[in-house]
């Protein structure tokens, strides 16, 4: 094996600065630095003896960029001959001994891969993103990985992925390709997972890692968030606190199979490996063919769980999120009132309702389709896109024109990804369907998923919700659903191409992106609703094509609190479908001030409300909209946990600092005469500007606490505090403070 020289070295550094790159190299000799910085954080990679590359160091950022060179030198630890654990992408069949991240079998069956450091390169995009890449080449066999960081300096964010490369002849088979390697060094870590069900999103965990190897993955094909969403945090040395400590938030940005290994190696020091889950995926890629991987998205923050969060949320408003710097549409939404049991007339009328309510849009769900099998029931008809003539003998357009008419917009229901084994769809095209053909069919919602590894079902998926907007150029919103996982994996358009069965999971996200890719381009600004049977597909690789978000079908407002809460350190708020319906035992007034934390809608009959409750809506719509730009671009600041606490607070801070909104919950059944005795203390304000806070969205016939002179410092508000005086009485409070002078 030839040794890259000095001299070798320098040269390849020359030749790549004439080329215009900008190196991103410190050191001497031997040794090679690559510093990835945001404004707050530095990942730092280094190479060894051998031109390996290492991970150095990631934490705070340090003031003197020469100091990076010094770090290594200040940490002990590792067997002889146990292979390098900080590995910056650790490869298998060699040297390592620990968890790999990209293992390999070559095109003459050896399943070892050793990767050098050959070169890196910074290329800054605009004032406030950069990319930084590294190439990782095997002497011995034509494998090539390039690790990718992509900065956004401001928000202390980092996108990582890989492309890996076969310079070769010969087809390699990738069983596992992993999209980040990282590596911290630090007393303890302490891991936030989520678990759930249906309408049991996002219920934490956190284990205290030990030693050995702690994963999290899904296998459901399409649905991925289910049982376990790609979202964690990891805190270092202690539990994080909402403002202190050290503290990773992440997801990875794939809406499939995926899995996240955590592995505290002999030197108590923490390996974290994420990407696409290996299992029944093992990739076949030709002789000068290369494979992207989906993005691992973190922020590291070293003033606990809040500052991460809010990190995330500036980066996915301004650079993820289709228009999340722009404004959202509130709506009335038929299922729950009406489910599957509707008709023109009745549509018709709930129009009215909607635009009694004063929302902007109409949102028609399921069962608007298919005629030979209709849809009745979650039974039949699914995959047969023609408006149902019974129900709506004039079809979609005309449903357009009314609800224009009664002076709301319209948006509609679709499932594109699935079919109903009743239905014309599947009798003519058993070979769209993943299936086994020799094996019984396994239904969930008595459904099977449409093959988007098949162009021809791409194009199918496509079409649909293109016919739509063909016939309909008005339609204002779609609601994407999915509610399927994949059981009996198999394509029969990988059989007949000759393509390896176990491309299968990988290639529907792939055709999955590709058709939203189409809509996007065609479509760039109509806003859409990611839905998978309630929060169960979120994540930034699919969160890219929509405008928001449904985190759960449960729409209890007690429950909602704490599933909104967890998901709103990964997601902001504006991108969270928040619905006010009659799931739940508390008033009308806590379920609105619970949805009024996000992006606001309604799932209720209109006319059946009394005629306070209506007014009191009415009131609450036009507060919501006077009130919707702080909560939807402020900062957010979580001040009273509802896990830890009978009450839960949070507040939503304006760029200036000049006003914010603070929302406060009753979330014990306890008997308790006072719930708030002391007061909570604000966060994100000017403690040097002066402030009036002011009870809003009451609801008739009752009386605020907050009377009189109601002014405050920002220094009192932040270190004393203010008592909303939340009891069983008072089970929910919005208090507005804005700025005086």
């Amino acid at each position: 094996m030839q040794a890259i020289t000095p001299r070798k070295k320098l040269a390849s550094s020359i030749a790549i600065i004439i080329a215009g790159m900008c190196m991103n190299t410190v050191g001497f000799a031997q040794q090679t630095t690559v510093t990835v910085e945001t404004k707050q954080n530095a990942l730092v990679l280094q190479t060894d003896k051998d031109n390996r590359l290492d991970i150095a160091y990631f934490g705070a950022r340090l003031a003197n960029t020469g100091d990076y060179t010094s770090i290594a030198s200040q940490y002990t630890g590792g067997l002889v001959g146990s292979g390098t654990y900080n590995n910056a992408y650790t490869p298998a069949g060699s040297w390592n001994l620990l968890e790999p991240a990209i293992t390999v079998i070559q095109g003459d069956g050896n399943t070892s891969l050793d990767l050098k450091y050959v070169s890196s390169a910074t290329k800054k995009l605009d004032d406030n993103v950069s990319m930084t890449s590294v190439v990782l080449k095997d002497n011995l066999y034509p494998v090539e990985v390039t690790l990718f960081y992509k900065v956004y300096y401001n928000e202390n964010v980092v996108e990582q992925w890989s492309v890996i490369k076969n310079n070769g002849d010969k087809p390699i088979k990738m069983q596992k390709y992993a999209s980040a390697n990282l590596y911290f060094r630090a007393g303890n870590y302490y891991l936030t997972h989520y678990n759930g069900e249906w309408a049991q999103e996002m219920k934490p965990e956190e284990d205290h890692l030990e030693h050995g190897v702690k994963s999290i993955d899904t296998k459901l094909g399409t649905r991925a968030d289910l049982f376990e969403p790609p979202s964690f945090m990891i805190s270092l040395n202690k539990p994080a606190t909402e403002d202190e400590g050290e503290v990773l938030l992440a997801n990875l940005a794939w809406t499939g199979n995926y899995k996240i290994d955590f592995e505290v190696d002999p030197s108590n020091n923490l390996r974290v490996i994420a990407g696409i889950n290996p299992y029944a995926s093992e990739y076949t890629l030709a002789g000068g063919k290369d494979f992207t991987t989906p993005a691992l998205i973190y922020t590291l923050s070293q003033h606990g769980k809040g500052e991460a969060s809010r990190n995330l949320h500036r980066w996915a408003t301004k650079y993820r999120l289709v228009d999340g710097e722009g404004q959202r549409l509130t709506l009335l939404n038929n299922w729950e009132s009406t489910y599957f049991n509707f008709d023109e007339n009745k549509l018709t009328e709930l129009f009215k309702g909607a635009k009694d309510l004063g929302v902007d849009m109409f949102l028609l769900d399921d069962g608007w389709f298919a005629n030979k099998y209709p849809r009745n029931s979650d039974f039949a008809g699914l995959g047969d896109w023609q408006e149902n003539v019974k129900k709506l003998p004039h079809g979609i357009g005309y449903l357009v024109k009314q609800a224009e008419a009664a002076g709301v917009k319209f948006g509609i229901w679709v499932e594109p990804e699935m079919v109903n084994p009743k239905s014309e769809l599947y009798e003519t095209h058993k070979d769209w369907v993943i299936r086994q053909p020799e094996r019984p069919e396994k239904y969930f919602r008595n459904q099977l998923v449409l093959d988007l590894s098949n162009p021809d079902v791409q194009n199918f998926v496509f079409s649909i919700l293109d016919s739509l907007f063909i016939k309909n150029p008005t339609l204002a919103f779609i609601k994407w659903d999915c509610n399927a996982v994949i059981y009996n994996a198999h394509s029969m358009y990988l059989e007949k191409q000759g393509l390896p069965e176990t491309h299968l999971y990988v290639d529907y996200v792939k055709g999955l992106y590709k058709v939203l890719e189409r809509l996007r381009t065609k479509y760039p600004k109509v806003p859409m609703m990611l839905c998978s049977g309630g929060g169960a597909r979120v994540d930034y690789g699919a969160l890219q094509y929509f405008t928001e978000y449904w985190p759960s079908d449960n729409t209890d407002p007690l429950e909602r609190i704490f599933i909104q809460w967890e998901n709103s350190y990964f997601f902001p708020v504006i991108a969270s479908c928040n619905h006010i319906t009659d799931w739940g035992k508390q008033p009308l007034k806590f379920r609105t001030d619970v949805a009024m934390m996000g992006k606001m809608g309604y799932d209720i009959v209109v006319n059946k409300l009394s005629a306070q409750d209506l007014a009191f809506s009415q009131q609450a719509v036009q507060t919501y909209k006077a009130i919707s730009g702080v909560v939807w671009h402020g900062d957010m600041y979580r001040l009273v946990n509802p896990w830890q606490n009978p009450v839960a607070s949070s507040m939503f801070v304006s760029e200036e600092k000049s006003r914010a909104i603070m929302f406060t919950y009753l979330v014990s059944n306890r008997y308790m005469p006072a719930a708030t005795t002391l007061p909570i203390q604000l966060k994100g304000l000017d403690p040097q500007k002066k402030y009036t806070v002011n009870e809003i969205n009451l609801y008739p016939g009752t009386h605020s606490s907050f009377s009189g002179n109601n002014t405050f410092s920002g220094d009192f508000l932040m270190k004393i505090g203010i008592n909303p005086n939340i009891n069983a009485g008072r089970a929910s409070v919005v208090l507005e403070i804005n700025e005086t002078k």
